[in-house]
């Protein structure tokens, strides 16, 4: 990552950048609630550049799933977030709410890898973003 913020090309991000998000770290997802307001939540995120998707995992009833749900077939513009003093790095993009087992299941292995085996939840989604922009400093 640079020194200084910048876009990123989401096909081709540098080994930096994709080492940050390979760390542990917290980081935050912004969905919009009906009228257009920002709703900021911490969330564990798990990034996969050769397929350009970021996951979260959530409950179904969640007001994040609510509101990409409302999205509807387009998906919800979304951006997760993280930051570790002075670098950070964002993804934006369209979001899904998933409920495929296989897809929830791949989503839990990836958050395991990155931070812990998630609890059991019975009403797990996932919500899958499609990275369309990087931004970053370092």
């Amino acid at each position: 990552m640079s020194s200084h913020s910048h876009p990123t090309d989401p096909a081709t991000p540098d080994a930096a950048y994709l080492a940050f998000w390979r760390e542990r770290h917290l980081c935050t997802l912004t969905t919009l609630r009906r009228d257009g307001s920002p709703h900021v939540v911490p969330v564990g995120v798990t990034y996969d550049p050769e397929a350009r998707l970021a996951r979260v995992i959530t409950s179904g009833s969640s007001a994040k799933a609510a509101h990409v749900r409302a999205a509807g077939e387009e998906g919800a513009r979304v951006a997760v977030c993280q930051v570790d003093g002075r670098r950070w790095a964002t993804l934006e993009g369209r979001a899904r709410v998933r409920t495929e087992p296989d897809r929830v299941h791949e989503a839990e292995r990836r958050y395991a890898e990155r931070y812990r085996t998630p609890r059991e939840n019975p009403s797990r989604v996932v919500i899958e973003i499609e990275v369309t922009r990087t931004l970053g400093k370092g």
